[in-house]
Parts: C-alpha cells; structure tokens; sequence
C-alpha cells in the first residue's frame, strides 16, 4: 500500500501529499457542467446562439482538462498494486473517465453545424448521460481516496496537522 501513496513520477503528478490528478479534474468537471447549464439555456432563451456556442468552447476546455488529469491519473494509477481491489477500481474509474471524454468529444463534433440555433435534444441528452457517468466515476474516485488511500499522506504524516504548535517565544525588548 505504501507504493500507491507515492507518485510514479512527483514532476508530473505531484509531490508526495500534494498530488495534481484532484485539481486538474475540477476544469472538465466544471466546464461540462456549465456547458450543459447553456444547452438547457439555449432551450429557454431568445438568441441562444451565444449559448450553443459557449457551450461548445466549454466541451472544448473540458476535453483538454479531462486529458490533462488522465496523464495525472495515470501516473497515480501506476503506482496502486495489480491485483488488488484500488487497482480494479482505479481501472473503472480511469475507463469510465475516457468513456465521458469520447462522449463529451462526439458531442463536441455533433454541433459543429448548429451553432447559431438551439442546442437539439440530441446532443443535450448525450451530455446529461456523459455527466451521470461522471458522477459514478467521480464517487469511485473518491473511494480511491478516502477509502483505499491512494495519494493520501500516511496517517502519521497526517498526524502532524493535529499537533500543538509549540509556543512562539518572543525576544524581549531592548
């Protein structure tokens, strides 16, 4: 278990409790949400062509964050023993993630002629969809981390964030 809480390369995926992998997925997990926030507001609004198209540089910016933070993944991932249950799950987790950004990257190329309209039905649901994945991928990631510790510090290394700090001794005045 140690193994998986160092990184297969700190340069690239983080140093030892500060990995890269949980902050690189905030861009794709915010820019896919908010792109399906404009597709529903395409649907309501007069003019939604600024919508459409916002929504398609927000799937954009997604695609290329999901990449990012699937290197990162991957390097987390190398380290996690074979065999083992945080491995599988790591597996899931990581096909899940390319699955959504194959999804998010169909959708992408889906509206490249309906940029001035509403988004159709179409490409909204298959964003819906891809998000709901997401979200099951998102919770086994978490349960690699909280629950099986990948990346995590080692308890004792934790431990130091509840330790007094020693008492601040002042010089005196001169």
């Amino acid at each position: 278990m140690a193994d998986a809480k160092r990184p297969a390369s700190a340069a690239l995926a983080g140093p030892y409790g500060h990995p890269f992998h949980p902050i690189l997925v905030t861009v794709p997990i915010g820019a896919w949400v908010s792109s399906l926030v404009f597709d529903i507001g395409s649907r309501i609004v007069a003019g939604p062509g600024f919508l459409t198209r916002g929504s398609v540089w927000l799937i954009a910016i997604g695609i290329v964050g999901a990449l990012l933070a699937a290197a990162t993944g991957a390097l987390d991932l190398l380290a996690v023993p074979r065999g083992t249950r945080a491995f599988r799950t790591g597996l899931t987790h990581m096909g899940l993630n390319l699955t959504v950004t194959g999804a998010f990257a169909a959708g992408f190329f889906w509206r490249q002629g309906e940029l001035d309209g509403r988004v159709g039905v179409g490409p909204l649901v298959l964003s819906a969809v891809a998000l709901a994945a997401l979200a099951v991928s998102g919770y086994l990631g978490g349960k690699l981390a909280y629950r099986f510790g990948v990346r995590v510090a080692a308890e004792e290394v934790q431990a130091e964030g509840y330790r007094p700090r020693p008492a601040h001794r002042t010089r005196p005045a001169h």
